[in-house]
């Protein structure tokens, strides 16, 4: 019992970032994430509004101010993910292929809500 042995736990390897990723991956990557992200927020924009045509409505009901600010909250979130790219060289490849089936259900969708 005095003599205890101490396990240490190496951490996995961390990779570069840029671990050899082509330019055109990289570029696929930041612009499909990019039009995805800013169509979530064209879709939460609309959902969000009011249900009146005038902002001043908002106060009218409760209902309306709580999705109003819950809406800005959601559309702030996504465009400040716009600009924080992913530090993984894998989050790039894995946006480039999702992106190729996620942009035409984002637009898809996008039309059916507007």
């Amino acid at each position: 019992m005095g003599t205890e042995t101490h396990l240490r736990i190496n951490p996995a390897r961390k990779e570069e970032t840029t671990s050899r990723l082509p330019p055109r991956v990289w570029a696929g990557g930041v612009a499909v994430r990019s039009i995805f992200l800013i169509i979530l927020v064209i879709l939460t924009a609309r959902v969000a509004s009011p249900q009146m045509e005038r902002l001043s409505s908002v106060y009218e009901t409760p209902g309306d101010l709580i999705r109003v600010l819950m809406g800005i909250a959601v559309c702030a979130w996504f465009i400040v993910n716009v600009f924080r790219l992913p530090k993984d060289s894998g989050a790039y490849r894995t946006w480039l292929y999702l992106g190729l089936a996620l942009l035409p259900l984002a637009a898809l969708c996008a039309y059916v809500v507007w």
